[in-house]
């Protein structure tokens, strides 16, 4: 079976039926993924509304807060479908640095350094993650509930991964990215790159923004690969077992 560890540890069983808390916890240590799905497509909803807020100065705090939420449940999720000891190790090195960057960024929100090294290493913390959820899908020959939503919460980290890939692109090469219709290229938020991020992804080619710099394009192009890949990947998986299912 896959290997996998339980978010904290189990609490002695008592006597009768279990508890609506008792539930909702064996929900969260069974179907870790389908947490970490669920929390970044509801994401993909709330924040636009932390992207237009008015609340003035506590709009980079609202940011922060939600950043560091989606981390925390980021870093749970690679607990407990940790393919070997050493990957929760390097999920805590870069998981730290990340989050004090987020709040970081929320203090301190003209520090374009700040901002940069928290693109960089949210990107590299994502990409780790989405890395321990292959090993975690491919880890054995059978499929459990899990693993499916394991299926697309890869897709979603990687995504993520490559959208604060592509603010970091921003810093190193600015006016990297415009939107159609504007003259001269600017600067595009988080959300924006994410928007780019998931279009490239899913090879829709629905985007209004893209990239204009040839380093730009090189990323998106990186992007469009792994795309291609994992769906393949994810297909090739799933005719395997079938074949050796028929064959026992």
């Amino acid at each position: 079976m896959s290997a996998s560890l339980e978010l904290w540890p189990s609490s002695p069983r008592r006597v009768g039926p279990p508890g609506r808390l008792d539930r909702l916890r064996r929900k969260v240590t069974d179907l870790p993924c389908a947490l970490l799905l669920f929390v970044q497509l509801g994401a993909l909803l709330l924040y636009p509304f932390v992207e237009t807020a008015t609340f003035g100065d506590y709009r980079e705090a609202g940011r922060a807060i939600f950043g560091i939420i989606g981390l925390l449940v980021l870093f749970l999720a690679v607990r407990a479908v940790r393919a070997t000891p050493a990957l929760t190790w390097v999920a805590v090195v870069l998981g730290g640095p990340v989050v004090l960057l987020t709040v970081s960024e929320a203090i301190w929100p003209d520090n374009d350094s700040i901002a940069f090294w928290s693109a960089l290493l949210h990107a590299l913390f994502y990409f780790y993650t989405g890395y321990g959820l292959l090993r975690y899908m491919f880890a054995d020959n059978w499929v459990t509930r899990d693993e499916l939503y394991a299926t697309g919460a890869t897709f979603t980290v990687v995504a993520w991964g490559f959208a604060y890939l592509y603010v970091a692109v921003q810093f190193i090469w600015p006016n990297s990215f415009t939107i159609y219709g504007e003259a001269v290229p600017g600067v595009r938020s988080w959300y924006e790159l994410l928007y780019l991020s998931i279009t490239t992804m899913t090879s829709t080619g629905l985007s209004d923004i893209y990239a204009v710099t040839p380093h730009a394009r090189s990323f998106v192009l990186l992007q469009q690969i792994a795309g291609m890949l994992y769906v393949a990947l994810v297909v090739a998986r799933l005719v395997g077992l079938t074949i050796a299912r028929f064959r026992q």
